[in-house]
Order: C-alpha cells, then sequence, then structure tokens
C-alpha cells in the first residue's frame, strides 16, 4: 500500500475504532495526531499519545510523529543519522520488519497501525488520482461522482469558497504591501491583471505597474492622452500611430518605462480580445470612473456595479468576470464579507472548461459562488492529486467496505 494512505488514515483519524497497540504490546491512546507536515522533517508535529505503562499506568507523551509502510523505511530514508528525527514519540507503520532509532541510539516506539478500512480500494483511487489528465476529472473519484452527486457536500463546497476568497485575500494584502497600502493604486493594478482576461494577464498587470495610477489620474478627464499612455506603456505603439507623438511627450514626463511587447500573446485571438483592444476599453474604463475602488465599496447592487464596470465592447459576461475576479475579493479582503458572498450568489454561473466537467459530474451549479467553489477545488486538490486534502475522497473512504 502506499504510504500516502497511512498519512490519509492517520490525519483523519479513521483508525479510532481499531485499539492500538506498540509493537511491544503496549496499548495507546491517540488524544492528537498532531499537525500535517508538508516540509522536511517529521510527518506530523505536536502530537499527544498515551502510552500504558507494563504496571499499568500511562505517560504522556507530546511531541512528533514519523510514517512509514515498513520500519526498515526509517533506515532507508537515514531518519537514524538526523538529529531532526530524535523527538520522534512514535513510528507509525504496517510492517514491522525492523527495530528502529534515533541519531542518538535510542529505540522509537512503533504502531502497527490498525484500521477497518479495505486499503485496496483506496490505494486505487489515489493511483488513479495520480496518473490522471492534469486536463480531466475523469478519474475513479469523477466516476463516483458521477454515481452519487452528493459526495461532494454543500459544506465542502462552502469550504473551498472561503479558502478560495481567503487566497485572493491573502494575495491583495502582498500587493497591498507593494503599494504602501493604497487600496486604490492595488485595485488599479489587480484590475488591470484581470482586463488581460487570463491570457494576457500578466503584460497587462506589469503595464499597469509600470503606470502609477497618480500619473493617469493627472490626464483622466482627456481620454486620448490617458488612452496614449497605456498603449504606449503596452509596447505596442507604433511610431506612425497618431497616439505615438503624444505618448513621447507623456513619457518624458513622467519618466515611463514601457514594457516589452513580446510579453504580449497575440495569435489565435477573437478581435475583441485582442490586447489592442482591451487597453482601450481600460483607458475608458478610468476615463469615466475615479476612485473605482471607492465605489465599489458603497455599491452592493449587482446592476449598479455592472453599470461601474461597463464600457462599449464588453459584454456582461466580461463585466461578471471582472465583478468575481477583482469587485468581489476586494470587498472581501476590506471586510465586507457578507456583501461579497451575497454578490457571488446574484451573479449567474461561469461557463468554462472546469465547470462544465463539473456539471458532467452531476454537481449543481446556480451561481458564482458554486463555480468558484468548484474551481477552487479543481484547481487545489484535483489537478494536483491532493486526494488526501479533499473530502469527496474522505467520502469515499468512509463508505468502504469493512475488511
Amino acid at each position: 500500500m502506499p504510504e500516502i494512505l497511512l498519512h490519509y488514515i492517520w490525519q483523519r483519524e479513521l483508525f479510532r475504532s481499531f485499539p492500538q497497540v506498540t509493537t511491544n504490546g503496549q496499548r495507546i491512546e491517540v488524544l492528537s495526531v498532531g499537525i500535517h507536515n508538508t516540509d522536511a522533517g517529521p510527518d506530523f508535529s505536536n502530537a499527544h499519545i498515551r502510552v500504558q505503562q507494563p504496571d499499568g499506568s500511562w505517560i504522556d507523551w507530546v511531541g512528533n510523529i514519523e510514517i512509514h509502510v515498513r520500519a526498515s523505511d526509517w533506515f532507508k530514508h537515514r531518519h537514524h543519522l538526523d538529529s531532526a528525527y530524535d523527538n520522534i514519540i512514535l513510528h507509525v507503520i504496517r510492517d514491522a520488519d525492523k527495530v528502529v532509532y534515533n541519531s542518538q541510539g535510542e529505540p522509537i516506539t512503533q504502531c502497527m497501525l490498525q484500521y477497518p478500512i479495505d486499503k485496496d480500494y483506496l490505494s486505487q483511487l489515489i493511483a488513479d488520482a495520480k496518473l490522471m489528465d492534469s486536463a480531466s476529472l475523469t478519474h475513479r473519484c469523477a466516476n463516483l461522482l458521477l454515481q452519487d452527486p452528493n459526495l461532494l457536500t454543500l459544506g465542502w463546497k462552502q469550504t473551498m469558497l472561503n479558502r478560495r476568497l481567503n487566497c485572493k485575500k491573502d494575495s491583495i494584502r502582498r500587493l497591498l504591501a507593494c503599494t504602501t497600502n493604497n487600496w486604490e493604486e492595488a485595485f488599479y493594478i489587480s484590475l488591470a491583471h484581470y482586463f488581460g482576461f487570463h491570457t494576457n494577464g500578466i503584460p497587462f498587470e506589469q503595464m499597469a505597474i509600470n503606470t502609477p495610477l497618480s500619473y493617469l489620474r493627472k490626464h483622466r478627464d482627456n481620454l486620448f492622452q490617458l488612452t496614449a499612455i497605456l498603449m504606449g506603456q503596452s509596447g505596442l505603439l507604433e511610431p506612425e500611430d497618431e497616439m505615438f507623438k503624444e505618448y513621447s511627450f507623456l513619457r518624458t514626463k513622467f519618466s515611463l518605462t514601457p514594457i516589452n511587447p513580446t510579453m504580449w500573446k497575440m495569435g489565435r485571438m477573437h478581435p475583441q480580445n485582442a490586447p489592442q483592444t482591451r487597453i482601450r476599453q481600460f483607458a475608458q474604463l478610468l476615463h469615466q470612473s475615479e476612485f473605482l475602488f471607492s465605489k465599489v465599496l458603497e455599491l452592493n447592487n449587482l446592476d449598479d456595479l455592472r453599470a461601474l464596470f461597463s464600457v462599449n465592447g464588453m459584454g456582461r459576461d466580461s463585466v461578471d468576470v471582472l465583478l468575481i475576479n477583482v469587485a468581489v475579493p476586494f470587498k472581501y479582503a476590506h471586510g465586507a464579507q457578507q456583501q461579497a458572498l451575497d454578490l457571488l450568489q446574484a451573479i449567474p454561473a461561469e461557463n468554462n472548461r472546469i465547470i462544465r466537467q463539473w456539471k458532467e459530474l452531476g454537481q449543481k451549479v446556480d451561481n458564482a459562488a458554486d463555480t468558484q467553489a468548484l474551481i477552487h477545488l479543481y484547481q487545489t486538490c484535483c489537478q494536483t492529486s491532493q486526494c488526501l486534502n479533499c473530502d469527496v475522497a474522505y467520502q469515499i473512504f468512509l463508505r468502504f467496505p469493512e475488511d
């Protein structure tokens, strides 16, 4: 069986219905499995166990847990030479083929973990998940979801949505740290990124970073100048363009540096998604609305927010993308969590490759709150084969027959 399954069983405490004993026959009570460590070092830290002594008394131990399939893996991984493993209070294994020692020559207490789960079934689940195509959800978990869509519970979807919003909040905090806590500037840079609509998000963001919002505000009332600055900063402005002379003047005035035009992706793209088109729309938005972040905080009605971000040539679906990825996360990060959640529930469900796959598996998708949760689940668990961190795998595990 793969070691990753033992991690899963230990972390989820799926051994509780079976008595646990050391390889010397001493009873063990697990009071806390500890904190799972995904970095170098022992597998679980700050665990708390109680071990019964020969006289019947109990001793409490607090420390680290290491997990292997075979006890001899301890030596294979050279833990017996590493002082970082001297604080191991329990070596959790399936096969006690060796007595193991720490770097001080002291024996390590071992436990052959007992559990009532069909290990072969989950082994196959994990194997299939690891071999799955990252662009598809067609692995064993997906097949079981197709049979019973309720394996993906409403509670887990809510957890995924909260995690996604908190990830976006962390990203906004990092952006604020780079803009001396200027919310308007951070909002402007984030908005620029999503005006690239995935394909050109990076060059759009870099263009905004190279073009401080304070400079644009000085010419906000003049759409021609505003567009000239942004087009010039994109590196896509040609000398024969009517804006080139204007940009050259403004570039000198503000000591601006354009980005490398090779950053932009141009191939196989609808005209409405061309960088030049999106840059002009971005300029139009900045021209028609000053202090966008402040206005986003003031507005809670979906129609009002759509009107704020609407510009010529941009459809409602594109506007909703900006609301989902910029307006809502910034509201959430600024403390208006319930307003952010209400907006996601009011915005229609997104329609992309990931969501279409979830729908094929029988998942109910009513609004953007659902789609954001499912996108986060796919990106953080399915796409990276992190089945041990997914409640769907846990639900499947619980339904396995007992030995």
